[in-house]
């Protein structure tokens, strides 16, 4: 899983792949960040001839960092249980307009944004559907089809022999077919920043009839407030419904601000009121019409777009 040098600036260089593997494994950057916080920890909680044994501290610390991840994903199982609402995994805006809120200060680890890859594997269309697998499938799943680990290595980090860590890979890529495969593997936006534009002038102008145009019939909307703001509990099921509920919010919200804006690395939508932002929605398109909108309103979760404007 890598081979570095044991000096400091070497063992340092990984922090960004093991940020890429801990966000996709985990949907939450404060998480991720934890993850390969709690495994450098470990590593520099190594003797020196402890370090030295080891011939490649990059693959270590890609080990451990999984191996901390599965774990909090078994506990993030029950901890979602108890979540008011639907969980949704944290979206991530263009590295450009993050909130840098350490900007000042640049001598410690970069920021996220500076670190995470914005592909096709970060989209929430994507990060949904590795919600549905279990903790083993999604490690297996992650570390051999996005990252390209082979097995024998991935056997290590669950624990397992290889070839049930392939079956479990086999088994998370089912659930993917199962999904639609939701995700365009070539990373192009397919016409989508002209659908959401759209859906942006109709939502702004509390147009329900080009809203229900621009949604398919059978479209889902979910939307995540964590208990902490108003928001709908279930998901919206319906295109029409979803278009009529998008007014009511317009209509409750006076002076909110909608942007277009890359969320998650695809065209979504960022609304703001009074210069703070509230919302942030993700969109999955086919065939020119909404058939998915997730939208994240629980302020924990947008801490990265809190200085957007």
């Amino acid at each position: 899983m890598g081979t570095v040098g044991t000096g400091a600036g070497g063992v340092a260089g990984e922090r960004s792949q093991l940020m890429n593997i801990a966000y996709r494994l985990l949907g939450s950057v404060s998480e991720a960040e934890d993850a390969v916080q709690d495994a450098y920890a470990r590593w520099y909680g190594l003797s020196p001839s402890r370090q030295e044994e080891i011939l490649s501290p990059g693959a270590w610390l890609t080990t451990v960092t999984s191996r901390i991840c599965l774990d909090l994903l078994g506990s993030a199982r029950v901890r979602r249980e108890r979540y008011v609402g639907a969980w949704l995994p944290e979206p991530l805006p263009d590295r450009a307009e993050w909130n840098h809120s350490g900007a000042a200060d640049r001598s410690g680890p970069a920021d996220p944004a500076d670190q995470i890859v914005l592909d096709e594997s970060v989209t929430m269309a994507f990060l949904v559907v590795l919600e549905s697998m279990t903790p083993a499938e999604r490690v297996a799943f992650v570390l051999h089809d996005v990252f390209r680990y082979p097995f024998a290595e991935i056997a290590g980090v669950l624990g397992r022999t290889p070839a049930a860590s392939k079956q479990l890979a086999a088994s998370a890529r089912r659930r993917l077919g199962d999904a639609g495969a939701p995700v365009r593997a070539d990373g192009r936006t397919d016409g989508r920043t002209e659908v959401v534009r759209h859906v942006k002038e109709a939502w702004e102008t509390k147009d329900i009839p080009a809203l229900v145009r621009l949604l398919d019939p059978a479209a889902v909307m979910t939307a995540d407030g964590g208990g902490m703001v108003g928001t709908v509990l279930r998901p919206v099921e319906g295109g029409a419904r979803i278009a009529r509920y998008m007014v009511t919010i317009a209509d409750r919200a006076p002076g909110l601000g909608l942007l277009e804006r890359s969320v998650s690395g695809v065209p979504g939508l960022v609304a703001q009121r009074a210069g703070v932002v509230v919302t942030v929605a993700s969109f999955d398109v086919s065939d020119g019409c909404v058939n998915r909108i997730w939208a994240v309103r629980n302020p924990e979760k947008l801490r990265p777009w809190t200085r957007q404007g």
